[in-house]
């Protein structure tokens, strides 16, 4: 082969290998998302959902995203996740606390994807944990319903009792008691996230039971339209929830996932994505009270208002003691502000809070 025929020969092989590199190079990056719930819940599914399509939004053709709803926790979980690390995804998103164990089991599989999994505790060198105050919108919340309840009486629906929802109905509690010393807190708890008959039936007991203000720690807007058909208050869960009952809604505690997943994808793209646990809240702009209604005395808000700017700030603290259980006992010394790991082990009623706790989920 002569000079010239090397020449032309070389040329083409740059030429291909350029074009190979374009092509790869323009590869988007897969990600997906597993949702415990349908999209459409309103709630929890549906915030993480606007989360993920603020992702297509921010990263257009660089990302291509996919996502399974209604997927139960447990073994069916474990097979989501493991096929979708098989199709070619990423990174993957699990929304639910009972996915930690399976997604755990699935990272051990894929190491050279990248897993992530809200409100749990266990981490991989390939796996991290994100999560949400949403203890700081309960307290607020508290503070409101702690005012405009009559009977003194507040009504909690549960999901299950792991200390997520725990320190949810406890700042609840805390919140309304600067109102109202005397305040009472019912729970019922139904064992799942998302069940719209079995919240509104557990709401329409709270109510039968004295409670006029209801807050919920479950994805549908089931325990708001039930109380606004009894002539009562309560809040919207997760995302905004007005919409659903204008005369009963006095505020919805909401989370923002957008920003985060954001962040995350780039940080894949980018090689920078590290294993760990990051904690958002109100701070960083996730946690909030949003559509607080006109009902609520001005007095009240600029409370709430206040509570929020010491959370910004990091001045304020929800869980400061003394905190006492329903049982009598301190679990917080007065003036001790609760650390990440009092947090995570919070397993019992706060004072206020009327019966005990069920066996854990």
């Amino acid at each position: 082969m002569n000079k010239r025929s090397l020449f032309k020969a070389g040329l083409a092989a740059a030429v291909l290998a350029a074009t190979s590199l374009t092509a790869f190079a323009a590869e988007p990056l897969k990600a997906a998302w597993v949702y415990v719930g349908p999209v459409g819940d309103a709630g929890w599914t549906f915030a993480h959902d606007l989360g993920r399509k603020e992702v297509e939004k921010k990263f257009g053709a660089k990302v291509k995203t996919t996502y399974v709803e209604n997927v139960p926790e447990g073994a069916d979980a474990e097979r989501v996740i493991r096929d979708l690390a098989a199709q070619g995804n990423k990174i993957i998103f699990a929304t639910s606390f009972g996915f930690m164990e399976p997604m755990l089991r699935v990272a051990q599989e894929f190491p050279d994807v990248k897993f992530e999994h809200a409100t749990g505790y266990k981490t991989a060198p390939n796996m991290r944990i994100y999560d949400a105050s949403f203890y700081q919108d309960t307290y607020m919340a508290g503070i409101i319903a702690g005012k405009m309840s009559k009977t003194g009486t507040l009504g909690f629906v549960g999901s299950f009792p792991i200390p997520e929802v725990l320190r949810n109905i406890n700042a609840f509690t805390l919140g309304a008691q600067t109102v109202n010393p005397n305040i009472k807190v019912k729970v019922v708890w139904i064992n799942t996230w998302f069940d719209p008959p079995k919240e509104s039936e557990a709401a329409q007991s709270l109510i039968n039971a004295g409670a006029d203000v209801l807050l919920q720690n479950t994805d549908s807007s089931a325990v708001l339209q039930t109380a606004e058909k009894n002539g009562k208050y309560a809040f919207g869960w997760d995302s905004d929830m007005s919409a659903f009952a204008k005369k009963a809604h006095l505020g919805s505690a909401i989370a923002n996932w957008g920003p985060y997943y954001v962040r995350a994808i780039d940080e894949v793209m980018t090689g920078k994505w590290k294993t760990g646990r990051t904690i958002l809240g109100v701070p960083e702009g996730v946690n909030d009270l949003i559509k607080i209604s006109p009902e609520v005395p001005a007095a009240t808000k600029a409370q709430v208002e206040k509570v929020k700017s010491g959370l910004k700030s990091g001045k304020f603290e929800v869980f400061t003691g003394p905190i006492v259980t329903n049982e009598g006992k301190e679990v917080l010394a007065k003036g001790k502000m609760a650390d990440q790991a009092w947090k995570d082990s919070v397993n019992f009623y706060v004072k206020g809070v009327e019966g005990k706790i069920p066996s854990g989920k």
